[in-house]
């Protein structure tokens, strides 16, 4: 689900004055920017999300409480596997956001071993693309994605047990579909080119899903910080957030230092090749951020 109801087009040659990121402040002034936006909706809709994002989200420590064979490198090793996955099958990014939260939630309550960590992930790929798209390959694709490491069955049994440990509670907001949102708030008041900013903000979500310690920042949260360092990264000598961001976002510049600090730590030191040649941001990632940026607007 998304604060939009479709996307609409945005001309990307466009830009905006800086005194616009002042003055563009009310939901009609935004939907006349950008169309596609639900003017009489979208704090409802929004304050909806926020809320589910609370309800659905997995325990920030299960490592140390749940899992004894498992560890936070193997995890990650999974994550970037599942990012090249998506690539290569041209799966919907939003597939991969949701397979990392029912494996993490999963995981929150189960104890793994390493044999079966892989059919895990396999499986909850399957249940997202099934949820998520109207057309979703047979289980077969699947068991050719692992090099028929694992049979159709054993991927149908966990795809079971997976679902019955979720109670089939499949419908979560994940930082996709908030930052689909926010790009849209973001590039109405800004002079950053939709396309850069959608790209670069997606990018920086990306790298959070496969950070274990990422887990303690709720969904809209992240969302926002790629806001925040995306906009940073494309010009760091502009303060990233304005007041427009924060009344729709609901969240201060101080609300987001930590996680922006850490998605900063992330951009610098990614390692796992799948994620980090997505996209060249790390190369222009400047190695500060100013700290007067996190004050008060």
């Amino acid at each position: 689900m998304s604060i939009y109801l479709r996307r609409s087009h945005v001309d990307t040659n466009r830009y905006a004055s800086p005194a616009a990121e002042l003055e563009i402040t009310t939901y009609d002034e935004i939907v006349d920017e950008n169309p596609g936006l639900c003017a009489s909706m979208v704090r409802e809709i929004y304050n909806h999300l926020r809320a589910s994002e609370a309800k659905k989200r997995p325990c920030i420590d299960y490592m140390a409480r749940v899992q004894k064979l498992i560890d936070i490198r193997m995890r990650a090793m999974l994550i970037d596997w599942l990012v090249e996955v998506v690539e290569v099958y041209a799966f919907d990014p939003e597939i991969l956001y949701l397979a990392v939260n029912y494996i993490d939630r999963y995981l929150s309550g189960n104890a793994m071993d390493t044999e079966r960590l892989q059919l895990l992930g396999i499986a909850c790929l399957m249940i997202a693309s099934k949820y998520h798209e109207i057309d979703s390959p047979p289980v077969e694709v699947y068991c050719r994605i692992t090099a028929h490491t694992y049979s159709a069955d054993d991927i149908r049994e966990m795809e079971s047990i997976v679902l019955h440990f979720l109670k089939f509670e499949l419908t979560i907001p994940t930082a996709r579909c908030f930052l689909e949102s926010f790009v849209r708030v973001a590039q109405a008041v800004t002079e950053d080119p939709l396309l850069e900013l959608e790209s670069m903000s997606n990018y920086l979500a990306d790298l959070s899903l496969r950070d274990y310690a990422m887990l303690c920042y709720s969904p809209s949260v992240i969302a926002a910080s790629s806001i925040y360092l995306a906009r940073f990264i494309l010009l760091p000598s502009r303060r990233p957030w304005n007041s427009t961001l924060q009344h729709f976002t609901l969240y201060k510049p101080l609300d987001l230092s930590e996680c922006v600090k850490a998605l900063h730590t992330l951009c610098c030191n990614t390692r796992l090749p799948a994620i980090r040649d997505n996209c060249v941001a790390n190369k222009y990632c400047p190695p500060s951020i100013p700290q007067e940026y996190f004050h008060d607007l």
